[in-house]
């Protein structure tokens, strides 16, 4: 009963972001990162199974391209992700909608940012809301910290792809 009154108080909203800094030229990096393809390269998630069941609808690198997968691996489970906008050298959001082993749907993004001519910041990150009393899970475990680091390792490889 107390932790259904803690839920009353704790945030229901929560973000998460990450950025590495690439030493590439801006529509390099961009041009690579819009393509959900280039995804099984540098992700975490994508890394953890390479036999998962992969089915795309649609052009990649181009608003309503969906990528689905279904991963075997314990505690994964299925999702796809949706392309809904692309501002070219700048900015990819996604729609992601995990539908095991449990439902919920996020928005997600890509940022790239040019410091110099052959230096791009990567922001990776996504936004969500849990419902009560569900978001009790944000104060009993350090979500922005798990997630946050599988967005960084991501990044990390990603800056170490060959070639981008």
């Amino acid at each position: 009963m107390i932790f259904l009154v803690i839920a009353l108080f704790v945030d229901r909203n929560y973000s998460v972001e990450r950025n590495v800094i690439i030493n590439k030229p801006i529509a390099e990096v961009f041009d690579y990162v819009k393509y959900l393809k280039n995804q099984d390269n540098f992700s975490k998630w994508a890394r953890m199974d390479p036999e998962m069941q992969k089915c795309n609808r649609g052009t990649d690198g181009q608003p309503r391209f969906v990528s689905a997968c279904k991963i075997e691996k314990k505690n994964v489970g299925a999702g796809e992700q949706e392309i809904l906008r692309i501002e070219e050298d700048k900015r990819i959001d996604y729609e992601l909608r995990f539908l095991e082993p449990f439902e919920s749907t996020q928005q997600a993004y890509i940022i790239t940012t040019a410091i110099e001519s052959m230096q791009t910041r990567v922001a990776w990150g996504f936004n969500g809301h849990m419902t009560y009393p569900s978001n009790l899970t944000l104060f009993l475990m350090d979500f922005e910290e798990i997630v946050g680091n599988d967005f960084q390792t991501g990044l990390d490889n990603l800056k170490n792809v060959r070639p981008l």
